[in-house]
């Protein structure tokens, strides 16, 4: 049996196929063919797509108000839209049924129903329905009259609201204005009436927040508390007493008692406080000073003076 030659090397090299720059040039030609298919399908897919009913005028809708909302970011209107909202918001509630109709307020002496609405933000829009009770709280303490408060909603249309109040302690002066101050230093009112006449006055900075401790140390000596027009927090560090007959007494800024008694035992035993004295300074453990007052002070320097003899009557 005789197997076939293999052909010469020349000869099989012209019979396989080309692989040259034609088959790829056909093979990119289908790529691209196919790709066109797939686009003029696309296409044909596209054209094909009909928009739902009214998609223009919610598109326009949209338009419109995107330009309203950057008009208003743009202008700086943002509450007002805000509360134009809410407005309208818990106006369509009260049309429900769930305006408020009547509220309930406790607890309140110093306020009267209007501060205490408008410390709420209770107005005549606004609804039960919508009320934030934690809110309203919170803005019914931002009174300083109110120390806490409790709101209840009795549905469909009441509001119960219990207030406590914090009770008015002192009067306090700083940069010449008087206001009115609770135990705990909060300033009830920036200014002064006449209500508050008998309250003790404290002077200075930082004696709000310490009158309270003050007070309860002089409480333990009435005979000195009942002459003290003003008590004057000086450096934020010590007291000093201005007494209704116009004497300063300075006290320590420690051992505040022992200053005391011994101002008590002076006053009793050399009526001290019922001289003619300016001040009377108890800052140092070891003594007392006292100043006179100007007229004192003078009569006592013309006493002091030397007296010069008169002259005998006649001539020599």
């Amino acid at each position: 049996m005789s197997v076939p030659a293999w052909p010469a090397t020349s000869e099989r090299r012209a019979r396989a196929p080309r692989r040259g720059p034609a088959r790829r040039a056909l093979s990119s030609d289908g790529r691209l063919g196919a790709f066109a298919r797939r686009l003029n399908a696309r296409a044909d897919k596209l054209e094909a797509w009909r928009p739902p009913r009214g998609a223009g005028v919610a598109a326009s809708a949209l338009i419109i108000l995107g330009s309203i909302a950057f008009g208003i970011v743009r202008g700086d209107h943002v509450d007002e839209a805000v509360g134009t909202l809410l407005t309208i918001r818990d106006d369509a509630a009260g049309m429900a049924g769930f305006g408020i109709a009547g509220v309930a307020l406790s607890g309140n002496r110093h306020l009267n129903r209007d501060e205490i609405f408008a410390a709420a933000g209770v107005t005549g829009h606004t609804s039960l329905l919508f009320l934030d009770v934690a809110d309203t709280r919170a803005r019914l303490k931002t009174n300083p009259w109110i120390a806490d408060a409790t709101v209840q909603k009795l549905y469909p249309n009441h509001l119960q609201i219990t207030i406590t109040e914090r009770t008015a302690f002192a009067l306090w002066q700083k940069d010449r204005r008087i206001g009115v101050i609770a135990d705990d230093g909060t300033v009830l009112e920036p200014y002064f009436s006449r209500r508050f006449l008998g309250l003790p006055l404290f002077v200075g900075t930082g004696a709000a927040e310490r009158a309270k401790d003050f007070l309860t140390l002089i409480n333990r000596y009435p005979d000195i508390r009942d002459q003290v027009r003003a008590a004057v927090l000086v450096a934020e560090r010590r007291w000093n007493l201005r007494l209704k007959n116009g004497v300063d007494v300075r006290l320590p800024e420690f051992d505040v008692e022992r200053a005391l008694d011994q101002l008590v035992a002076l006053d009793r035993d050399k009526k001290l406080l019922s001289r003619d004295i300016a001040a009377v300074d108890l800052r140092l453990p070891d003594r007392v000073t006292v100043r006179l007052s100007d007229a004192a002070a003078q009569a006592r320097e013309e006493a002091l003076k030397p007296k010069t003899p008169k002259p005998k009557g006649g001539s020599a």
